[in-house]
């Protein structure tokens, strides 16, 4: 009895000894992609050349100013209220958040009507109130027991001397950003699925210790990306606190141009500084978005380093050509 055997598909046993050529891959071409290139390299050319010429943008005046006491001196207040106001922000947040999924009414309730009540009014307007609430509590406000006629326990504060235009800045950015950070935070707590809460439950856990330790880890995933915007947002956002004479960058160079007339070097310069700030938050957000996406993805992003490399790699040509990329390596980064 014999057997059929079927004819072997083309190509089939290629580089195994059969004596057929090995299938030769082709890549496409994407011509599009080229010109596109050619054209977005050619504005940026032109773009620089554009301002590099320009007279009127005076670069020797931005060069001679940029690096001078006053504007360091003004971008260390904008970095220190920066971070002041940050890290009230999103201590704030936390517990806000917290309150606003508390089962008590009265909690949840409080929490809301802050984050209504500072996210309904724009900031500059804070700022403003607290610059000038000595005109509300008058320029020696009183502490004591209420209701009480006890003269003995009565404190009286110098309003004007302790709400500075720096403190009254990190009152008006700090307690303004405590309503955004606690939005923030609440998606992130609801974004973990509610298996991990009862789980945490039945082993004896508190609710404070479940979101401490397993709810809150579980959520920075969600948390951090809106953190790291609102984080270059508020280092913008401070430069509204030279409405209330703080001589933080914005108004250091508003100080300067209105002595000199130098107009548009000096808000270059504090735009080229506000940039490089700028720059460096947001390399650190990418690696810390990196560090709490392990447990999250298979591959991680690749690190603006290794894309150098890769550009200079054959790892790059044979991805788009169809070829699967190296395996992962334990850690999930590639090899």
């Amino acid at each position: 009895m014999s057997t059929a055997t079927k004819p072997s598909a083309p190509g089939a046993g290629a580089g195994q000894g059969s004596g057929s050529e090995p299938i030769k891959a082709i890549p496409a071409r994407h011509p599009g992609r080229w010109v596109a290139t050619v054209l977005v390299l050619a504005f940026v050319v032109v773009f620089l050349l554009a301002i590099s010429t320009n007279k009127n943008f005076e670069w020797g005046i931005v060069g001679q100013y940029f690096t001078t006491s006053a504007i360091l001196r003004g971008l260390l207040v904008t970095i220190e209220l920066t971070v002041i106001a940050m890290v009230i922000g999103v201590v704030l947040g936390v517990v806000l958040a917290v309150m606003r999924l508390s089962p008590v009414p009265v909690i949840s309730g409080s929490s809301w009507v802050y984050i209504w009540f500072f996210r309904g009014t724009p900031v500059l307007v804070q700022l403003l109130f607290w610059f000038y609430i000595a005109a509300l509590t008058g320029p020696h406000p009183a502490l004591g027991l209420p209701l009480t006629h006890f003269h003995h326990f009565v404190y009286h504060l110098d309003a004007n001397r302790l709400i500075t235009p720096f403190t009254a800045a990190i009152f008006g950015l700090g307690l303004n950003e405590g309503a955004y950070m606690a939005e923030i935070v609440r998606a992130g707590i609801l974004s973990v699925d509610e298996g991990q809460t009862e789980a945490a439950q039945s082993l004896g856990m508190t609710r404070l210790k479940t979101m401490r330790l397993v709810v809150l880890p579980q959520a920075m995933r969600v948390i951090i990306p809106p953190t790291g915007n609102e984080t270059i947002s508020m280092l913008k956002t401070s430069s509204l606190a030279s409405t209330i004479s703080l001589l933080e960058l914005t108004g250091t160079a508003e100080q300067i141009f209105a002595r000199t007339f130098q107009t548009v070097p000096l808000l270059i310069v504090a735009s080229l500084w506000y940039l490089a700030v700028t720059s460096v938050l947001t390399a650190g957000q990418f690696y810390v978005e990196r560090h709490y996406a392990r447990g999250h993805l298979r591959t991680l992003p690749p690190t603006p380093i290794q894309r150098l490399r890769a550009i200079f790699t054959k790892n790059v040509t044979t991805f788009h050509a169809g070829v699967p990329p190296p395996p992962a390596v334990p850690g999930g980064e590639r090899r």
